[in-house]
């Protein structure tokens, strides 16, 4: 069994384990310089240049990391090359533990390049929400990307780095071994572990012997921009780090902290506090309001939820390129709300926040996907005059939104794939133009003595970006390659997609018309999220390096026949959207979570909306109102105050103090009241 070892330890052992480390270091450094060249957006030339040191430093933080995930890649082979056991069995123990771990730890990477070229973000544990529409993901990465090629790649590259650790193996292990003094060899071994201990723990000053910390994926977000913090992140090691999400559902002490806050702002009474009581409630009544609108009978309403609409690529928020000129056309006829925002990313969380009122705060996979939270208590329920209808192009099953829709809208007629003469033309279903044909001609088909409420879920402004043939005369358009950089768009593809997002929509205005719902129908559109986006230099740099560009989206609320056109620059959110509605038709209802009237004073002062900035187990909340985004930890650190139009990303806490203690209550409370929602709206079903 001891046949290949020889007191003391063998020099070989050490030179692999310590050349192997080095190896998977320098393949994670290169994949980190490859990252920085190829992937970011960081650059160190030009007028929005990123300041030089800070830049090094993250990618330092990031080498960093990279060493940690050597050395714990090398641990295995460590443990195997001292167990007793016969030699042939060692090595292929150690190779059949390589030739895996290189496998996942590329496709990781593969996945991570992707993921930021996506959605902005390195990858990490929310990954874990597109396994659960596995299929649906399939097929919409098989039509986004050539994934014959990347699986080609992926596995010569694994197989060329498996090759150069089994030369490693020839020049090292079998090898003749050279000997020493036993206090020569355990000294040598000593400063391995001692230096392994260090590398794992990526810190060689201020450690504190008792508790050493070691170095967190949040110490890459020191620079406080977005985009140089991804240079500080290790995919294998992020995806690790924010898996570990803790068993807790929400944090009572917090709501019980600033209920008092939170009560006042939705003007509801302060819930019941005591330990034994049940989940706080902020319930109130909502009477009908004196500015609702003077009908003969309820309007129709009409929500269109634009998929990836953020405001950055439409013309009414200052993109240069004219990509919607008849969404601008309708803000300027409408109730044009220009900072309106969706509380947290992601198409399900947007469907959730939309119809029950409260932010799809859930830390792992969306709120839709989680059962125990069936069925929402939703305003909707309240219009009781109208029939209820929610159409989709493909599927409502991606990501479980079809449990929510059916079991939380009393009597909806849901419309989605398999119901529609159309052909599919993607994984998204059919196209948008198709779904507005359709459902135009299903609500030109209804009774008229009874007004109708749908939403609309649109999709082709969404990867694969499919333009159908069967378009309306739309005309695909090119920006030339020297305006794309600052052009708000990742590339033409998008650019088009969301051009073929406005001539949609402004064709079904035309059916709308043509049919004849038009002037009894208020249309409320507004973007599901931002899509990732390019260079944004008509916005300032706060709104684009703090996260803002990605939850600020299109609101519009569109009825020339019963509504004066008007601006408001106060912040609003999504989760107002079916409370005004209300307000507006003079329904009654009681309303049990976070979505206010706009029309109604807001009882903080400067309105003020509840944001999520970053998703996953440790998030970065904020509250942004139309001057100032506050933003801070879960836990309420490192809390921060910005100026939203400014160009210097500067905290101005201490300039501002009272501002900054309003809004800091705010925001930790609304976000911890929003995770107690997620289970005090739920109702008791039908």
């Amino acid at each position: 069994m001891f046949d290949d070892m020889k007191p003391p330890l063998a020099y070989p052992r050490l030179r692999y384990l310590l050349a192997g480390t080095g190896l998977f270091f320098a393949v994670f450094a290169l994949l980190r310089a490859g990252f920085y060249l190829w992937a970011s957006e960081v650059s160190l030339r030009g007028p929005e240049a990123a300041d030089a040191a800070t830049v090094l430093e993250t990618l330092g933080m990031g080498l960093r990391f990279d060493l940690r995930l050597a050395i714990l890649l090398m641990l295995p082979p460590a443990l195997l090359l001292v167990l007793p056991f016969r030699k042939a069995i060692r090595i292929y123990a150690l190779r059949v533990w390589l030739a895996l771990a290189i496998l996942l730890v590329a496709l990781i990477y593969i996945v991570d390049f992707g993921h930021y070229a996506y959605l902005g973000w390195r990858a990490n544990a929310t990954l874990a929400r597109f396994l659960g529409d596995a299929r649906i993901s399939a097929d919409m990465v098989w039509q986004s990307y050539p994934v014959v090629w990347i699986a080609l790649a992926w596995w010569l590259t694994s197989a060329a780095l498996f090759a150069l650790f089994l030369r490693l193996e020839r020049r090292t292990l079998d090898r003749p071994a050279r000997f020493a003094g036993k206090a020569a060899i355990a000294g040598r071994v000593a400063l391995v572990v001692v230096l392994g201990f260090l590398g794992i723990l990526g810190r060689v000053t201020g450690i504190n012997p008792a508790n050493p910390v070691p170095l967190r994926w949040s110490d890459a977000f020191f620079s406080g921009n977005t985009r140089i913090s991804m240079l500080g992140l290790n995919p294998v090691i992020f995806i690790w780090d924010t898996s570990r999400t803790a068993d807790d559902r929400y944090d009572l002490a917090a709501v019980r902290e600033h209920a008092g806050e939170v009560a006042a702002y939705l003007g509801a009474k302060p819930p019941e506090l005591a330990p034994n009581a049940a989940l706080p409630r902020f319930d109130r009544d909502v009477p009908a309001q004196p500015h609702r609108l003077k009908t003969q009978r309820p309007p129709n309403v009409v929500f269109i939820m634009m998929e990836s609409l953020g405001g950055s690529v439409t013309g009414m928020h200052g993109n240069p390129h004219d990509p919607t000129p008849n969404l601008d056309a309708l803000a300027r006829e409408s109730w044009f709300l220009r900072n309106f925002y969706v509380p947290v990313t992601g198409t399900a969380k947007t469907v959730w926040a939309s119809i029950t009122g409260t932010p799809d705060v859930s830390r792992t996979e969306s709120a839709t996907r989680n059962p125990f939270l069936l069925p929402q208590h939703t305003v909707l329920n309240a219009f009781a005059a109208h029939g209820k209808h929610y159409a989709i192009g493909g599927s409502s099953g991606w990501a479980h939104m079809s449990a929510l829709i059916k079991s939380s809208i009393d009597g909806v007629q849901l419309h989605e794939e398999g119901e529609w003469k159309s052909p599919n033309i993607d994984v998204w279903g059919i196209s948008d133009l198709a779904l507005f044909r359709e459902t135009d001609a299903l609500l030109r088909a209804l009774p008229k003595d009874r007004p109708f409420f749908i939403i609309i879920q649109t999709a082709d402004n969404h990867p694969p970006f499919t333009i159908p043939a069967d378009n309306d005369g739309f005309e695909i358009k090119e920006l030339p390659d020297d305006a794309l950089p600052n052009s708000g768009f990742r590339g033409n593809a998008q650019y088009n997609a969301v051009r073929l997002l406005d001539h949609n929509i402004g064709r079904f205005m035309a059916m709308a018309k043509e049919s004849g719902y038009y002037d009894d129908t208020i249309f409320v559109l507004y973007g599901d999220h931002n899509g990732r986006i390019s260079r944004i230099p008509f916005k300032s740099r706060a709104y684009e390096e703090l996260n803002l560009e990605s939850l600020h989206v299109p609101g519009i609320i569109h009825a020339p026949k019963l509504i004066d056109p008007r601006v408001t620059e106060e912040a609003t959110s999504l989760i107002d959207l079916l409370p005004t509605v209300a307000g507006l038709l003079g329904v009654e209802y009681r309303n049990t979570t976070l979505g206010r009237d706009i029309q109604l004073p807001a009882p903080e002062g400067e309105r003020a909306v509840p944001l999520v900035l970053r998703e996953g187990a440790f998030p970065l909340l904020g509250v942004v109102t139309r001057r100032h985004l506050l933003r801070m930890n879960a836990d309420g650190s490192q809390a921060a105050l910005y100026e939203v139009d400014s160009n210097e990303i500067e905290n101005l806490a201490s300039r501002h103090p009272e501002e900054f203690a309003r809004l800091s209550a705010l925001a930790r409370g609304l976000h911890e009241t929003a995770r107690v929602m997620l289970y005090s709206n739920k109702t008791a079903g039908k």
